[in-house]
């Protein structure tokens, strides 16, 4: 049982991280991402988020879906060069509370980044458990991008991997991005789930709301979709933290990206706050000088 006891607190680590990423329909073509900017309208500016994003999530018996829609203020010029890389994923990844590690490895035939998830404090490496996802330019021309991450296994019979993201240029500066995060489970991944969400995540919500309490306060969705909704926002602060440190000395872009993406999640604290601000900097800038050690 001891196997299972660590596969299962393995797996909690994982799936609290949101590294989960399932079978997404075909390839949404640069037209189609115009026209849900379009159809999104007032929802991107009127919202509770506090800036120009529309999230949604789905559950069904067997996988998850969470997906990002937002205006970003930078060029799409820059933000196709600043992601149409591996390495820059890695600076992306590494932000993330559960992340330990991020490797890019260039081969002959594709390239990979593996993904170590552990604990939200410090961990040796070979305490977290790796993930090799496939790292794949789907299209890069001068108006659109779409990068795919795929990983085929996961632990406790969760499958199918994936993240994608896909971007537009729309009014002069700026970008519109879509993240998508989803992925498969079986029969462990649903034991995993259920014990997660009766212990550390019992008391996590997500950013829908389902209405107001008795106090008056809104409600939050929870469960699964919680779990969707909350990586999804933590993964696409990520990437905008990445994005708005390009302007800065190298020396300092990643002070800046670990100042960036912490305040960001400061702003959601019912759904975001896992540490305190002066851990998180520690811990972080110890696993980055890890990250880049070993590459």
């Amino acid at each position: 049982m001891a196997w299972l006891t660590r596969s299962l607190l393995v797996w909690i680590a994982l799936f609290s991280a949101g590294l989960a990423f399932a079978s997404l329909p075909d390839t949404h073509s640069a037209a189609s991402l115009h026209a849900k900017y379009a159809s999104l309208g007032e929802r991107l500016h009127h919202n509770p988020f506090r800036r120009a994003l529309s999230l949604d999530s789905s559950e069904s018996p067997n996988d998850l879906k969470g997906d990002i829609y937002a205006l970003v203020d930078y060029p799409f010029a820059t933000v196709s060069a600043a992601l149409n890389d591996p390495g820059g994923w890695c600076d992306v990844l590494i932000l993330h509370v559960n992340t330990k590690q991020c490797q890019a490895t260039a081969g002959k035939s594709r390239t990979t980044l593996t993904v170590h998830i552990g604990k939200k404090t410090p961990q040796p490496l070979e305490d977290a458990y790796p993930i090799e996802f496939s790292y794949r330019v789907a299209a890069a021309t001068a108006k659109y991008l779409e990068i795919q991450l795929n990983a085929q296994e996961g632990p406790l019979s969760t499958r199918n991997y994936r993240i994608q993201l896909q971007a537009v240029p729309v009014r002069a500066g700026q970008t519109f991005l879509h993240l998508t995060y989803s992925y498969d489970y079986g029969m462990a991944g649903r034991l995993a789930m259920k014990t997660y969400l009766a212990t550390i995540g019992s008391d996590k919500v997500g950013f829908t709301q389902t209405g107001k309490q008795s106090s008056g306060q809104p409600g939050y969705i929870g469960g699964m979709r919680g779990v969707v909704e909350r990586n999804t926002m933590r993964y696409y602060l990520a990437i905008d933290a990445h994005l708005g440190a390009l302007s800065t000395p190298p020396p300092l872009q990643l002070q800046k990206r670990l100042h960036s993406w912490f305040t960001a999640t400061e702003q959601y604290p019912r759904q975001l706050r896992e540490v305190e601000r002066t851990a998180y900097f520690d811990m972080k800038r110890s696993e980055y000088l890890r990250q880049q050690t070993m590459q």
